[in-house]
This record gives structure tokens, C-alpha cells and sequence, in this order.
């Protein structure tokens, strides 16, 4: 179900649905329960159920649930052994009970045992979190909380279940990081310790990568998803490179809220704040969490003062070598590794108040002109007056309004170089380049042509 865009209609009908298949169990002994996100979400929020709708099928054998989907539709299922099925057209999870136990280290090496009669305590077991083995009788709306979910969720804490079975999955210690950071919870200690003691390195990339996503995209603060991962010591091997600006410090001056750990947080949670206005939202947030990388090896002590000269540059392999690691997305790394060279900029254009030209040459490198500016502003809090270099994003929007401007005038293309008489050769992508130049400086089309082609006639 996965990648799928939930609307309020979806939920609706996928609820309805629900009803149906409950009155159907119903008439067969059974009973049917919400389960999952949807029902702490709306204990949690209030309100009706939202979002991805899942139900558990109690007391009815598979047969006998297979007929009642394909009496309701065209009935799908995702693995015979799984006990997870599905209905064409809608998004609704539906599943029958199971149990699973670990036969590998892998996030994938699970046994699993479907048994429709084993009740909602054993069946709500498996689940991670206590806030998320809590059910709802589809048809009467009881709240079945066999392990204190509705407790913790007055407390806002996430508990394990049963730690014998929550040690067996290693995705749940970035689960546990992630619903800290979207939920705002904390994490109770004793789960803490259990997720301290599990090894990582087995879960792929696809898995670490769709936890850090969801963190990223879905948390007003998104740094608490890594600060709970630093609090279990879990931090490597994925994410190994934060873990080395830990304690790394910074010119006091111009970074008073200390080392490169504690000022990368900080910037993530600005960052989400503009998530919204970027062109690239989570690009842009992988840029937030990567953008200070190259201080790790160019940090230094010069005359009694702490610099790292060049590391937007030396940055780029350390960033690279981080995103490789989760992922193979080619214009995600592009995107990434060129907004990192350029993040100095615009606060230092803008410090200076440099000329036209060269905030057009700026923005004109930049994958997003408009996501550098707000990556500027989440790096340095824009006029809070905390630090005495601090921005300044009114010059930095007025100057990509005149970028556009100029962008939207007529320009030389090659089609008129060759309208001029010239033939493309080994020399035409540098007259293409040259007029590019003319245009970032706002030299008129017709001056320009004019310019161009007394360059060629030099060569």
C-alpha cells in the first residue's frame, strides 16, 4: 500500500468498506477491528479516523473472508502466509491475525503463523509500540487496550511491547526515532536500552532511507529523530558522519549555541519550517542535514580562533559518500551536492551587498534558486540579532525577482548565432557561454548578438 496518496474521500470509503466486511464477520461468529496508526491517531488528535484505514479480522477463517471480499469487490492478496489482503480500488489493509518469529537478523528474516482465533491480546503482541496495539471494534467502537496504550498516550511515551519479540526487528529502533520526532513522544527508558543493544547494519538502505523520509517530511523537529538515535548510541553505521560533529566545535562568534551537532539540529528544525515553500521539499531537507559535512576535515585552530576554511567544497565527498549510502537517486545527490558548494553564498552576498551580476551568477549555478535562499535562512536565523552575521532575506528575495526579470528577457540562442552566418564548431559552445554570461548581466539581446559575434570574428 505504500506510495499511495490517501484523500478524505479514500478514508471514507475505505471505512465504509470496513463496515461492510464487519458486518459480514459478524453474521460469521467474527469480529473485525481498526488497528495500527488510525486509532491512536484519533485517540491521539481527536476526531474521526484519518489516513490509511487498517483492520484485523478476528474468528474467521480465510475462506470464508475471501468470500465476503469478493462479495464486496475484487479481492487481492499479498502473500499467502502474510494473511494480508486487500480489495481493488481502495487502500484498505486488511489482515487476519498472526504471529511472527525472527529466523534471521534481517528486517525481512521472519516466520509468520496467521491464526484468526488467537484473540486480541496475543495478536496485538507483536505490534511495536503500545500506543500502536491499540483496536477499535469497527461496528461498536470499544477500545480493546490489552498493554496501556491509552495510558502512554496521555503520557506521550512510547513503550515496547513485549521486548522479547521487539528485540527481533531492527527497523523498530528507526520507527521509535521517527514517532518521537512526529509525535512529538518521548521514549521511555527501558526501551531506550533495548534499542541500544541492536544491531543496524542488516536493515537495507530502501528501509533506513523511508524512516529518515518520513522524519524529515512529517516532523515539525525533525532533529529530535536523530537525537533519540544519538540517546541509544545508534547513530552509526548510517549516519555515521553526524556522529562526528558531535563535540565539534565552532567559532563561538558566529555560532554561540555551540558545536556543528548541536547547529546542524538546529538548522533542521528551521529548515522544516520553510519545507513548504521549497521547490524540492525533501532534497532541501537532505541539504539541511548534510550541509556541514566537510567541517568534520577541515575544522582548525588559526591565531586562537576556530575556522573551517572551504568546507562548503570539501564538504561535497564527505556528503556524497553519506547519501550514497541510502540511496542511488541520481537528482537527489545532484541536487544535494550542488546546493552545499553554494549555501555560503547568499549570506555572504547579501553581507555585502554584491552587485546584480553577481547574485544572477549565483542563483544561476544554484538546482534551486529559491530553496538556496531558504537554506541561507535556516543556516543563519535571519535579523534575530543572536549572531552578527545574520542575513538578510529581503535583499536576497528582491535580488531573485531581478534574476527572473532578467532570465525572462529575450536572449542569444544558438539559432541566432547561425542566423548570422555562423556554423556550429568547436568554438560555438563557447559563444553560447559567453552570451550566457551577457545575459546574467543584463546586457539587452540585440547589444549582446552584437558582442558575440565580434568575439567570433576574433576567433
Amino acid at each position: 500500500m505504500g506510495g499511495i496518496t490517501i484523500t478524505e474521500n479514500d478514508t471514507k470509503r475505505d471505512i465504509a468498506l470496513a463496515e461492510k466486511i464487519a458486518e459480514k464477520a459478524r453474521s460469521a461468529g467474527g469480529r473485525v477491528f481498526y488497528v495500527g496508526g488510525c486509532v491512536r491517531d484519533k485517540l491521539l488528535y481527536g476526531g474521526e479516523l484519518r489516513g490509511d484505514i487498517d483492520i484485523e479480522v478476528h474468528g474467521v477463517e480465510p475462506a470464508v473472508l475471501w468470500d465476503a471480499l469478493d462479495s464486496l469487490g475484487e479481492p487481492l492478496q499479498y502473500g499467502s502466509s502474510f494473511g494480508i489482503y486487500g480489495l481493488s480500488g481502495s487502500a484498505l489493509d486488511i489482515a487476519i491475525p498472526r504471529k511472527e518469529h525472527a529466523t534471521g537478523r534481517g528486517h525481512r528474516d521472519f516466520e509468520v503463523f496467521t491464526d484468526p482465533f488467537i484473540g486480541a491480546e496475543a495478536a496485538a503482541r507483536r505490534r511495536d509500540f503500545t500506543v500502536n496495539a491499540l483496536m477499535e471494534d469497527v461496528l461498536t467502537g470499544e477500545i480493546v487496550d490489552p498493554y496501556g496504550g491509552r495510558e502512554d498516550l496521555e503520557k506521550r511515551v512510547l513503550r515496547c511491547v513485549d521486548p522479547a519479540s521487539f528485540i527481533e526487528d531492527p527497523l523498530r529502533v528507526l520507527r521509535c526515532a521517527r514517532f518521537a520526532a512526529v509525535l512529538g513522544f518521548s521514549v521511555d527508558p527501558a526501551t531506550v536500552e533495548l534499542c541500544s543493544g541492536m544491531d543496524l547494519a542488516t536493515l537495507s538502505r530502501e528501509r533506513v532511507e523511508g524512516e529518515l523520509k518520513k522524519a524529515l517530511m512529517g516532523s515539525e523537529k525533525p532533529s529530535v529523530f536523530f537525537e533519540t538515535l544519538r540517546r541509544m548510541r545508534q547513530l552509526s553505521p548510517w549516519f555515521a558522519e553526524l556522529e562526528q560533529t558531535v563535540g565539534l566545535e565552532q567559532d563561538p562568534e558566529y555560532h554561540p549555541e555551540g558545536d556543528v551537532w548541536t547547529h546542524t539540529m538546529e538548522v533542521l528544525d528551521r529548515a522544516a519550517g520553510y519545507r513548504g515553500k521549497a521547490e524540492q521539499p525533501y532534497p532541501f531537507m537532505m541539504l539541511a542535514l548534510t550541509h556541514d559535512l566537510g567541517k568534520i576535515t577541515t575544522t582548525e585552530f588559526v591565531k586562537g580562533r576556530i575556522h573551517a576554511y572551504g568546507h562548503e567544497s570539501a564538504g561535497l565527498p564527505i556528503i556524497e559518500g553519506f547519501l550514497r549510502r541510502l540511496t542511488d537517486e541520481a537528482a537527489l545527490t545532484g541536487y544535494v551536492l550542488n546546493m552545499a558548494e553554494l549555501h555560503m553564498k547568499p549570506n555572504m552576498m547579501a553581507f555585502n551587498k554584491s552587485p546584480v551580476k553577481s547574485t544572477n551568477k549565483m542563483f544561476d549555478q544554484a538546482a534551486s534558486a529559491q530553496d538556496l535562499i531558504y537554506m541561507a535562512m535556516s543556516d543563519h536565523p535571519v535579523k534575530s540579532g543572536d549572531t552578527p552575521f545574520s542575513g538578510d532575506a529581503g535583499f536576497l528575495f528582491e535580488r531573485l525577482e531581478r534574476y527572473r526579470e532578467t532570465m525572462a528577457q529575450p536572449y542569444v540562442m544558438g539559432r541566432d548565432l547561425i542566423a548570422a552566418g555562423l556554423e556550429p564548431g568547436e568554438n560555438f559552445g563557447e559563444l553560447l557561454e559567453y552570451a550566457h554570461k551577457l545575459r546574467l548581466a543584463g546586457i539587452d539581446k540585440q547589444t549582446a548578438l552584437k558582442q558575440v559575434l565580434a568575439m567570433a570574428r576574433k576567433k
